[in-house]
């Protein structure tokens, strides 16, 4: 059985980072003749539509992507709960993703939910490597408690999703016990 994971959470939690290290693990295991890198297929969704008119009909679009990938390993990075959590954001709106969510639940997908520890101290030093890495980052950096809040929004929507999850704290980057907890809840063997 493929995996199929979402991997939500709010900006600066180290979902990156998290989902390399799970698709380096993925891909060489469940990789089918070595020609061209499929055994772990990563999407990141996360390209400035979520809190726009565009978000649900885009993901809407992605399912289909997915339902036609249903035998191959999947990561994605953002979907449906951050959609809603920058609608709510931005937009002051909420979105029903429930029918998406019976869709991704037939197709068998997980949440992993990255959180980080809400001390404005460590979201500094998250916010400088950030722009480090990417100084576009600057045009729509915020302050410590907005990522914080958006957190808080995460750790709301998740209690109601239909979805199995599991939330991980990115108490420090790197940090190799988070990829051998999601691989071990996940059932591979490490």
């Amino acid at each position: 059985m493929s995996h199929h994971l979402i991997f939500e959470g709010a900006e600066l939690a180290g979902k990156s980072w998290l989902m390399s290290e799970i698709y380096n693990f993925l891909e060489p295991k469940y990789n089918r003749g070595g020609k061209v890198l499929n055994g772990c297929h990563w999407f990141n969704c996360d390209i400035g539509f979520y809190g726009t008119d565009h978000g649900k009909a885009i993901i809407k679009n992605y399912l289909k992507i997915f339902e036609e990938l249903k035998d191959t390993n999947l990561i994605i990075e953002k979907f449906h709960l951050s959609d809603n959590v920058y609608n709510k954001i931005h937009r002051n709106k909420d979105v029903d993703y429930s029918k998406e969510e019976k869709e991704l639940k037939k197709l068998n997908f997980k949440i992993v939910l990255v959180t980080f520890p809400e001390d404005e101290e460590i979201i500094k030093e998250r916010i400088k490597d950030r722009l480090n890495l990417y100084p576009h980052y600057s045009r729509i950096v915020q302050e410590p408690k907005w990522y914080i809040k958006q957190q808080q929004m995460y750790l709301k929507l998740i209690e109601q999703s239909e979805l199995d999850f599991l939330i991980v704290k990115a108490e420090k980057l790197p940090d190799k016990n988070m990829v051998k907890k999601i691989l071990n809840w996940v059932g591979e063997d490490i």
